[in-house]
């Protein structure tokens, strides 16, 4: 512990316009410069300061005085988006070095191999913060870069500590800043010196500063005046001092000395942001007069300052459940620090997706969006529950607090319709974003609120409070639906008919909503009758009854075209399972059959207690999910690596097209345009799943036994383990081997370019080592499996 802290695209005309007369003005021609995008959402790294609630809430003052709100992540050895202010809003693209060698220019990221590395680690390799050690080379051997990469948990500001060497004959390294001010790269302006950097939009600004001059600097729009565009000659030629009265993509760059052959030369950057150029200097300057060997020391809470070390610290079920672990529990702790860094540190609470933005290098960033840096209840809920899991009490509990923001009632702008209903997504501060309705998005909080009431972190009547408030309301939807009225969206709902179900692409009747739905309205049931709401428990468990008893008449097929045709299907927009109508298209696929689209959402019926893991429907329908016969556009389940030693990983469901075109190697959606090749691919999380669902089964007759649970380590544990990169990053999708792996190369059974790290695969790892580690499902909940799977 330690003591309170110190406080466009342009072409060969804009080329043309690096006249005489521009480079003596020093103002660089060719705004507004290329059409922007984001980068790879591959991440091998991702961090942010820890910061210590005050009450419940971030505030200033408290044992880790002032709330840093930086966020940082790391592709293909690259520092990529790096956030200030809200956990979306991103004000860097990237950071990287380029050298200029005898035999032309190295860029790194696309010239180079990299290796992402955790800086503060155990006596055991387990890491205890998020903060960084990024080495890139050369792929001809000549150079190499090594990057210490950590934020300032006192200050808005980034640390970069770098070491470059030349290997092999003589570089001369170039930094390139790009900036993507305000979460967009159109509207930023630029002026450079040798001494630093500052771009800004409005009243966001970014200054970087060197811990030595530059030897020259320049300041350009991509595409057209910008330093990577002036050095496919090997010089810097252009010097341009700032953007002038224009604004676009730019591109900011410093030249560092020459290196001789097996020379190296170390340099310190900062990047400080804030409203004005002042503070963000102020904050850089900071840093800087801190000490930066002090500033991670602090990042990482070593001695008696409060840092990333107390949090993994008072973890209190972390050293139990890394024991189930087969890589001596580095993932388990890795985990554990994704999950609590993807939090706003604003809005406590605030659990988001990823951060990350899908397929970034070929999306659009001319306009603000969040990608996967916002609120889904479905994810939210994963990831409290993970950290319930871990013993974290606090942000749990902060978690639940923060729901009512991203409920749907009175108070919602633009409301005309019945509330109770949690939101789609939002950004962290509840600003609206999609607005369909899921019903296991509105169980979910249900389900987490039980959860903490039965631990004891919930008194009586605080649960009873936030029953009447706010579960009450949701409840009542998941029994009586109703009109809704927000936006786009004036659907008619009736549950447990869901507008959306967990995929977010089709309606009807789930097998994975509905199981939340019963075990939301179960749990609902037994806080109504705490809370002296007798009618209420009442009428919540008769249609918590009604709609579990018509599960397998609604949503199991007797004539499917797959195995003996009896299985759970997807998802039916009518209650027979039997007529064979499509489905709705999505992704550019097909609309197939109802009965020829299966995924594992009838797992979830086993997971929360609706159905015993031995029930026939169950029994049936695992074949065909396993089934790995089926032609590629149906089929589920893909297994990795060699025989006697398989991986088992499965995708949403066959036909999912959220994936890169299989046929031509495109990412997703490019231009916002579907194509017939896409191909969604193997999720790790599935792998979690089906661990679950194990550990169930071998419990149908009592207590697993040393052996089952052995098994199970060894086949789920382990292969999820063997999803991770080599930054110990869990994806929201791998390469599953089919088709074109695109010139990213991707290997099979790793991250593609979707989102890492995914919170959900990372919560999924951490619920599964604490279910074996208890011998019991952590998100099972005993009144459901009582009433239903006895």
């Amino acid at each position: 512990m330690r003591h309170f802290r110190t406080f466009c695209l342009a072409g060969a005309a804009g080329l043309a316009l690096a006249s005489a007369a521009s480079a003596q003005s020093g103002v660089a021609p060719g705004a507004p410069g290329a059409p922007p995008v984001w980068s790879s959402a591959a991440k091998t790294g991702a961090g942010a300061s820890y910061e210590a609630y005050v009450d419940g809430q971030y505030r200033d003052g408290g044992p880790t005085g002032a709330v840093s709100k930086v966020w940082f992540s790391i592709a293909d050895g690259v520092l990529t988006e790096t956030m200030y202010g809200l956990i979306h809003e991103a004000q860097i693209k990237a950071l990287r070095f380029a050298g200029v060698t005898q035999d032309g220019l190295v860029v790194e990221g696309d010239d180079t191999t990299s290796r992402t590395e955790y800086l503060h680690v155990d006596a055991q390799g387990r890491p205890l913060s998020p903060a960084k050690r990024v080495t890139t080379q050369d792929k001809n051997g000549r150079f190499e870069i090594e990057k210490r990469i950590f934020s300032d948990p006192d200050r808005n500001a980034l640390v970069l500590r770098v070491t470059i060497t030349a290997l092999k004959g003589d570089v001369t390294p170039y930094l390139m800043l790009e900036p993507h001010i305000a979460n967009t790269g159109v509207d930023d302006r630029g002026r450079v010196t040798r001494d630093g950097f500052h771009a800004w939009e409005g009243d966001t600004h970014l200054f970087l500063k060197p811990s030595e001059a530059f030897d020259k600097a320049s300041v350009g729009f991509v595409g057209a005046s910008d330093g990577l565009t002036d050095l496919k000659d090997g010089k810097l030629d252009w010097t341009y001092a700032s953007t002038g009265d224009q604004v676009g993509n730019t591109m900011m760059t410093g030249a560092l000395p020459r290196l001789r052959q097996s020379s190296r030369i170390t340099r310190d950057f900062v990047i400080g942001f804030g409203a004005s150029e002042a503070e963000a200097r102020a904050a850089a300057d900071g840093s800087f007069s801190t000490g930066l060997d002090e500033v991670l020391a602090r990042f990482n809470g070593e001695g008696e300052r409060v840092g990333w070390e107390d949090y993994v610290g008072s973890l209190t079920e972390l050293p139990r459940i890394a024991e189930q672990a087969t890589d001596g529990g580095k993932l388990a702790y890795a985990s554990a620090l994704m999950l609590k860094v993807q939090e706003d540190r604003t809005h406590a609470g605030a659990l988001i997706a990823s951060l990350s933005n899908p397929w970034g290098d070929t999306v659009d960033a001319s306009k603000s969006s969040t990608g996967y840096k916002a609120v889904w209840p479905r994810d939210f809920y994963q990831v409290a529950m993970a950290l319930a899991a871990l013993g974290d009490k606090e942000t749990p509990l902060a978690a639940f607090n923060y729901l009512p923001q991203v409920q749907v009632g009175p108070n919602t702008p633009g409301n005309t319709g019945v509330g109770g209903w949690f939101l789609q997504k939002t950004h962290v501060d509840g600003e609206l974003e999609w607005v369909a309705v899921q019903l296991d998005q509105t169980a979910m909080p249900i389900m987490l609120g039980y959860r903490l009431w039965k631990m004891g972190w919930l008194s009586d009547a605080q649960m009873t409070e936030h029953y009447r408030s706010m579960l009450k309301p949701a409840a009542d939807f998941l029994v009586d639906g109703g009109k809704i009225g927000l936006m786009w969206n004036d659907a008619e709902i009736k549950p447990p008919f869901t507008q959306q179900e967990r995929w977010e692409e089709q309606q009807g009747y789930s097998p994975s909503s509905t199981a939340a739905v019963v075990a939301g309205l179960t749990v609902a049931a037994e806080m109504a009758r705490a809370s002296g709401d007798a009618a209420g428990a009442t009428r919540y468990q008769i249609a918590a009854d009604s709609y579990a008893s018509k599960i397998e008449d609604r949503m199991f097929t007797t004539n499917g075209d797959f195995g003996d045709g009896r299985y759970y299907i997807r998802i039916t927009q009518n209650e027979n399972p039997n007529d064979k109508a499509p489905i709705g298209a999505a992704n550019g696929q097909i609309a197939a059959a109802e009965d020829r689209v299966v995924d594992g959402g009838f797992l979830e019926l086993v997971r929360y207690g609706v159905r015993k893991a031995d029930d026939p429907h169950i029994l049936s329908t695992l074949p065909v999910y396993d089934d790995q016969s089926l032609e590629p556009l149906y089929r589920v389940r893909y297994d990795f690596g060699p025989e006697g030693d398989k991986t088992p990983g499965w995708r949403r469901y066959g036909v999912d097209g959220y994936g890169e075109d299989h046929l031509t190697g495109a990412n997703y959606g490019v231009g916002g345009e579907m194509s017939p090749g896409q191909r969604g691919r193997v999720w790790p999380f599935f792998t979690g799943e089906r661990g679950h669902y194990e550990l169930a089964r071998v419990s149908v007759n009592g207590a697993p036994s040393a052996a089952d649970i052995a098994a199970i380590r060894q086949t789920y544990v382990r292969g999820m383990e063997r999803f991770a990169n080599g930054g110990l990053m869990l994806a929201e999708q791998v390469w599953d081997g089919v088709g074109n792996p695109t010139a990213k190369d991707y290997a099979v059974g790793q991250n593609t370019d979707s989102a890492t790290p995914l919170a959900w695969t990372h919560a999924e790892y951490l619920k599964l080592l604490r279910s074996l580690a208890d011998g019991k499902v952590w998100d099972s909940y005993d009144p459901v499996h009582d009433r239903y799977a006895r």
